[in-house]
């Protein structure tokens, strides 16, 4: 499995189930309920999250949100499955909730395995309703 699996985000140095316990545990904070389930064939870990407390920061295309974890040699990789199209109107409050989701994992993971584990963005980002982004340098 590789960027072509429509990779948003690539962690090294932890494995699915933590890389999906951390971004379970931010969503729960901006107000959706959340639920992940795992499974052995294919090895997953799927995070979903229905928005339950009204949030004016996020569009109405973010009410309902679906991930997908996959292992990788040394880590695991995050798709995002759902939502699949995000309204002219509401691109900004979009792109804006899915800087603050990236810039919480990185911070997350780099504290919490004592910077010893990082997220990598993939050289080409795929979002479910954008074409193709070809990643800058990280920050």
């Amino acid at each position: 499995m590789g960027e072509s699996n429509g990779e948003w985000l690539r962690v090294r140095g932890i494995g699915r189930e933590r890389f999906a316990g951390y971004l379970a545990d931010y969503l729960g904070t901006l107000g959706y309920t959340v639920e992940r389930t795992e499974a052995t064939e294919p090895l997953e870990s799927r995070v979903t999250g229905e928005l339950r407390r009204m949030n004016p920061a996020l569009p109405p295309a973010a009410s309902s949100l679906a991930f997908r974890f996959y292992p990788t040699a040394g880590g695991a990789a995050l798709v995002w499955e759902s939502p699949t199209t995000v309204p002219a109107a509401d691109r900004p409050r979009m792109d804006r909730l899915v800087a603050e989701i990236q810039t919480h994992l990185e911070r997350v993971v780099h504290s919490e395995s004592h910077a010893t584990a990082k997220v990598v963005r993939p050289t080409e980002i795929h979002l479910p309703w954008t074409a193709v982004v070809k990643a800058g340098p990280p920050p």
